[in-house]
């Protein structure tokens, strides 16, 4: 049986999570005052910081129902699935940061094709190959071009590795 977790007194939380400013702007955004009361702060934080811990805590217990000792960013889906706008918006929210990091890849990949690690001009490392075809090269496999030939397993067995001779065969 899990250990219920402690009350909290209000009145002896002395430290805020979130920075003023941000709980303030986040009030003003939401049709607030220009100055917002900092009860009004308080309680807004406190109460965001206690629907964070919880829901942590429900991913924790999903994550360990599951037999897990981390929680995966499904826990919390799977938290959420009663819930279909917020679930929604973290649906939303994944897909976009994929896209960020796909476009951030390419921008990169593009970068690194004009300046090489070396620092060398026009695309060159150090060795004057382009990184464009160095990484060709490598991606196929040799220097000459020619993939890579494979090795063929040796028989285990002692023998030739085949055939129709007496010892594999095997009668009716």
């Amino acid at each position: 049986m899990p250990i219920p977790p402690l009350p909290r007194n209000p009145l002896t939380r002395t430290q805020t999570t979130f920075s003023s400013r941000a709980v303030e702007s986040f009030l003003r955004a939401f049709g607030d005052n220009d100055y917002p009361l900092p009860e009004t702060v308080r309680v807004l934080d406190e109460i965001i910081t206690d629907y964070i811990i919880e829901t942590c805590h429900e991913a924790a217990s999903v994550a360990h129902h599951a037999r897990r000792a981390k929680i995966k960013l499904d826990d919390f889906k799977f938290m959420l699935r009663r819930d279909t706008v917020k679930l929604g918006r973290v649906s939303d929210m994944l897909e976009t940061d994929k896209e960020l990091k796909r476009k951030r890849k390419a921008f990169d990949t593009d970068e690194g094709a004009v300046i090489g690690k070396d620092g060398g001009k026009d695309g060159e490392d150090g060795a004057g190959k382009r990184v464009d075809e160095a990484s060709e090269v490598k991606r196929k496999g040799g220097e000459d071009g020619e993939p890579k030939k494979k090795r063929k397993k040796k028989d285990k067995r002692g023998g030739d590795g085949g055939g129709d001779d007496a010892s594999t065969v095997r009668s009716g």
